[in-house]
């Protein structure tokens, strides 16, 4: 009999069981929180009092000072809607050019797509470097430009094969329906095999979207000398490192005033920005969670 059935007594295992799942799940819950409650705390209690210590998850003298400062900086608004405008674009592009190969790689007619994957996989392991890329982004001169943001970026061989081993997990036959009724490729790419990729692209575009808004060295060695191009991640290190450096490093964050820094502590002004920078992704991954773990599963069933 089974004895999850209501009235059946348990045996003293299932209940030792069952208690043991709670507290290790409680233990991963609490070392998972803490970090983040603890930042938290620090990021909104007054610094001179940060510098005591002693600040876990909640904080001890309640304060704004340590972000009005931060978004006092120039330039950081405008850092933000960049940001903002190339994690959108780049996610949008991204998903769209890679689920494009993927579906492409996945056509039985297409006769060269064993060639294609095998030159897309080398490109995973073999890469020009740092310098030879400098270059030819300045031979298609996009130094200065926002679309070095985008376009280098533009296709990432990784998600293809994600994407193509989810599709390939779907009925071939419900593209072989859709072209009897006369379906082009295009159109089964729009209307059949978008919409039941969904898990998968929702992830990708995760993936994505956290990279882009992540990412500042692009900007140091692209855009560095075009103030309008600048990215909140490149603005929020150059404040970082400023703080960090003290009053006398006047090159890290150029025209500021720098009394701003002492304002607030080093530790405040680290635990504040790393609050600026993870609260966005934060709100955007709620809405992706119940895609997150089906896509990756599924996706990564074939090779």
């Amino acid at each position: 009999m089974d004895k999850t059935v209501a009235g059946v007594r348990r045996s003293s295992s299932d209940i030792i069981f069952d208690i043991s799942n709670m507290l290790l799940m409680i233990v991963v819950a609490v070392v998972t929180l803490y970090p983040f409650l603890n930042v938290l705390a620090i990021s909104f209690n007054d610094s001179t009092d940060t510098v005591r210590g002693g600040i876990y998850i909640w904080p001890r003298q309640f304060t704004l000072d340590n972000y009005m400062a931060l978004f006092r900086f120039d330039n950081l608004l405008t850092a933000f809607q960049n940001s903002v405008l190339r994690t959108v674009i780049g996610t949008l592009v991204g998903v769209l050019s890679a689920s494009m190969v993927a579906f492409v790689l996945t056509q039985r007619h297409f006769r060269a797509r064993k060639l294609f994957t095998t030159m897309f996989a080398l490109t995973m392991y073999v890469q020009g470097g740092l310098i030879p890329g400098y270059m030819l982004i300045r031979e298609l001169h996009l130094l200065n430009t926002f679309w070095v943001y985008i376009i280098p970026g533009l296709l990432s061989v990784w998600n293809v094969f994600v994407i193509r081993s989810y599709i390939d997990g779907l009925p071939y036959s419900l593209q072989e329906s859709a072209k009897i009724d006369g379906a082009n490729d295009f159109t089964i790419f729009i209307r059949i095999i978008l919409p039941l990729c969904l898990p998968v692209i929702a992830t990708i575009s995760l993936f994505i979207a956290v990279g882009q808004w992540n990412a500042w060295f692009d900007n140091y060695l692209f855009n560095s000398s075009k103030p309008q191009l600048t990215t909140l991640q490149f603005e929020l290190q150059k404040i970082l490192q400023s703080t960090s450096s003290g009053s006398g490093n006047d090159n890290a964050y150029r025209g500021q005033d720098m009394a701003r820094f002492n304002a607030v502590s080093p530790e405040s002004m680290k635990m504040a920005i790393t609050m600026v920078v993870t609260f966005p992704i934060l709100v955007v991954y709620p809405f992706l969670q119940k895609y997150f773990v089906k896509g990756m599963t599924l996706g990564a069933v074939k090779a």
